[in-house]
């Protein structure tokens, strides 16, 4: 029928000395292994009958470690027959009225082995042999994802469409064994003496499967992350997040491929290698720090310590234009810059009204008319920007905006 526990914890010294034969995982077993049969194994330095170490079929009586990390699932004619989810000694019995199907002990696991158990439970008596495989609860590291070509999202901090190539790797979790056993890992794996699963084995279609899976993700995790406002929706976050870019991917993968429900696997942790964003994708992110930079008070310092670098290199390396540049003298554009961090007033004057009229009007509402700034000057300082324009000291929008202000536009 199932399961006795015998004990909990580490199998001591004084039950190695009763337990001379048992069942224990495969050794050698790597981290990205999933699922590996149980061999027997004898202990105090090989004391005990089993000599085999490679078959993984259990008889009435045996007895079975289950190790912390791991679940024990057992096996007949392809159906799941029983399973043990809490670390211990167990003995397999088929006849014992106390024995269990299943052990899921009280830790997270619990609620999702019962309510699964339920679904997939083997319908009739178990034999009295049956096949054993252990599958790794562990944090399964190292699964690589990555694009060759650039794969593209709305982004919401850009109002646009951006795109990357990017490599990386995840770690996953087997949150539900039984519904892995049963919905995901091939039959070949599920046989008396079969090869070990492997996430990293290059001849595992099923591993290669999620690979395919998690970079057609890829696209939808990016979106994902970017568009969620407490994430700053700054795509640049994401290589430092490893976990918030795994709950992304999570929920990609979820909603297209029902890794969770279905499969009972998890994304747990992200760490993206590498990520070149495409040219558009570049020009836009060089646009958000220059609009970081020039914003506030650090804005008008920065524009003024820029006109200052060119003014010192147009002296430095000489020329017409630059000597032009430099005759201009630190106080014209150091007025325009002061100008433009003054708060703008608005002014009294009115379209259609002649000059007498609005110093008529000035007068009668008790301010004083306030002086026009000589077209002269305006057309000086304009040549002046235009300088700092055509030296790169300015851009086209900070001289569009200091034109503006000069014509009071």
């Amino acid at each position: 029928m199932g399961f006795i526990k015998a004990f909990t914890g580490a199998l001591s010294g004084t039950l190695a000395d009763q337990w001379k034969d048992f069942y224990v995982p495969k050794s050698n077993v790597s981290a990205t292994a999933a699922v590996f049969p149980a061999v027997p194994q004898g202990t105090n330095r090989s004391r005990g009958e089993n000599t085999k170490g490679n078959d993984n079929i259990i008889s009435n009586g045996s007895k079975i470690i289950v190790p912390e990390g791991t679940a024990l699932v057992t096996m007949q004619d392809g159906a799941i027959t029983g399973i043990v989810a809490e670390p211990g000694g167990f003995i397999f019995s088929s006849d014992d009225v106390n024995s269990q199907s299943i052990f899921a002990g009280d830790n997270i696991l619990s609620t999702a082995i019962h309510a699964t158990w339920e679904k997939v439970k083997f319908g009739g008596q178990p034999g009295s042999q049956q096949l054993a495989f252990y599958v790794n609860l562990k944090e399964i590291p190292n699964n690589k994802f990555g694009t060759q070509s650039e794969i593209y999202w709305d982004d919401a901090f850009f109002a646009t469409q951006v795109g990357a190539i990017t490599r990386g790797t995840y770690s996953l979790k087997i949150i539900d064994p039984l519904l892995f056993m049963k919905n995901f890992v091939p039959a070949k794996y599920l046989i008396a003496d079969a090869p070990v699963f492997d996430f990293a084995d290059m001849d595992n279609d099923a591993g290669a499967q999620l690979f395919n899976e998690v970079v057609g993700s890829l696209s939808a995790a990016f979106s994902i992350y970017t568009n969620d406002p407490t994430k700053g929706n700054r795509m640049t976050r994401i290589q430092g997040d490893q976990i918030g870019f795994a709950k992304a991917m999570g929920q990609a993968v979820e909603e297209a491929y029902q890794w969770k429900s279905d499969r009972g696997l998890e994304i747990v942790k992200t760490a993206i290698l590498a990520i070149e964003y495409d040219d558009d994708t570049k020009e836009m992110m060089k646009d958000v720090k220059r609009a970081d930079a020039l914003s506030g008070s650090r804005g008008n310092s920065f524009m003024q310590q820029s006109v200052a670098r060119g003014m010192q290199a147009a002296g430095e390396t000489g020329g017409g234009a630059n000597m032009a540049f430099m005759g201009m003298g630190m106080n014209a554009s150091g007025n325009v810059m002061g100008g433009m961090q003054q708060p703008n007033t608005e002014s009294t004057y009115q379209p259609g009204f002649g000059k007498q009229q609005q110093e008529t009007q000035n007068v009668s509402s008790g301010t004083e008319a306030p002086q026009q700034p000589k077209q002269e000057d305006i057309t000086t300082k304009l040549l002046e920007m235009k300088k700092l324009l055509d030296a790169g000291v300015l851009s086209q929008e900070e001289f569009d905006q200091i034109k503006k202000k000069l014509l009071g536009l």
